[in-house]
């Protein structure tokens, strides 16, 4: 398992950049991963990324986009303008959770 450094602090990430400590993650580290990717986060952006925090722990696993518009209220057409292109990762990157699973 490797490390970077992002924000000014030592991380534990896999071989694509997703976090795989969950306690390494905070809020200010998820602005951090944010500005990595070009997303400025707003209200409607950390909606989605605490309910994956919760689900997660919940769960165990990342939740899949479905089940995040789902579960979290945001529809998964303005998931895909909140994080555009690939919002199951971008939100998974920025929410410091490994990437779903059938996620490429």
């Amino acid at each position: 398992m490797s490390t970077t450094m992002i924000g000014g602090r030592e991380v534990h990430v896999d071989e694509e950049g997703f976090l795989t400590q969950y306690d390494e993650w905070d809020e200010d580290l998820a602005k951090q991963l944010a500005a990595l990717i070009g997303v400025d986060l707003t209200d409607r952006h950390w909606t989605a990324i605490r309910f994956l925090r919760r689900d997660y722990r919940s769960q165990g696993e990342t939740a899949t986009l479905r089940r995040a518009a789902q579960l979290c209220g945001i529809p998964i057409k303005e998931l895909f303008q909140l994080f555009p292109k690939k919002p199951a990762k971008k939100m998974a990157y920025i929410a410091g959770l490994p990437k779903p699973h059938g996620c490429v």
